[in-house]
């Protein structure tokens, strides 16, 4: 079936309204007609059923004829701090970052950021952004559309390191020196209060295409981050968080197994 995700205020207990996009959408390209069904969402975890009962373009009205179990979440919360990137490579990791399971995306600015950053341009970008991950996440089934935030600066990025129960900052030195994103998980899980049946909340952390300066490391570093490797191989800015959503989609248990932490 098809999936919407549909505003609060366009969704309630018994009943469910499409419109703009969605309701174009639903007209134009899927043809729906009364008596089909789709799926709705209201993007923080309530799915469920609802059956049309009229149709224009601009308006698609729907009742709820079955509410829906959440499943197509990652166990744990894992959000992605991106540096700015050239051209549309945000866009490339937010629409395969979501599909991956982000839970949340945060662009920032950082030493060797080689983007003119235009703050002018923001909201449309962001807008732009937001749309891109609703897309994504109705196209992989997801119940939650990731968050956007607004860009941040490293500064205000590194106070942010406190939100998370484990922070982690791919920095391309400790590949080299064989440090990687296994052992930072096995410390992680050895620390971890024995028993704590909490989903951790991790936030990897990406730099541009220059990488991270020393000092941005260190600076990571005292607010609390994990520095780590992503194997033995350079990876561009667009691989590196894709890459490690992968990883951690396998470590938390998703991909079969008892690895939940």
């Amino acid at each position: 079936m098809q999936r919407y995700f549909v505003p609060e205020a366009q969704m309630d207990e018994r009943s469910v309204t499409l419109e703009g996009d969605d309701a174009r959408h639903a007209a134009a390209v899927m043809r729906a007609k009364p008596g089909d069904r789709f799926v709705a969402c209201n993007g923080i975890g309530r799915d469920v059923v609802a059956r049309i009962a009229s149709v224009d373009k601009h308006k698609v009205q729907a009742d709820i004829i079955e509410e829906l179990a959440v499943s197509a979440e990652m166990s744990w919360k894992v959000d992605v701090a991106q540096s700015l990137p050239k051209g549309d490579k945000l866009e490339t990791v937010i629409q395969k970052g979501t599909e991956a399971g982000a839970a949340a995306f945060l662009p920032f600015l950082s030493r060797r950021t080689v983007v003119q950053y235009d703050e002018r341009k923001e909201a449309k970008r962001i807008d732009r952004w937001r749309k891109i991950a609703k897309e994504a996440a109705e196209q992989s089934h997801r119940s939650v559309v990731p968050r956007i935030e607004a860009v941040n600066s490293w500064k205000v990025l590194l106070q942010k390191f406190a939100e998370y129960d484990l922070v982690l900052l791919c920095y391309e030195e400790e590949g080299r020196s064989g440090i990687g994103l296994k052992d930072a998980l096995t410390a992680f899980r050895r620390e971890r209060e024995p028993g704590n049946p909490a989903s951790p909340s991790v936030l990897v952390v990406v730099g541009p295409e220059g990488g991270f300066a020393p000092e941005e490391a260190e600076a990571a570093i005292a607010a609390g981050a994990r520095t780590i490797g992503l194997g033995r191989r350079i990876l561009r800015t667009e691989t590196a968080a894709l890459y490690a959503l992968a990883c951690l989609a396998y470590e938390s248990g998703e991909l079969g197994g008892d690895n939940d932490a």
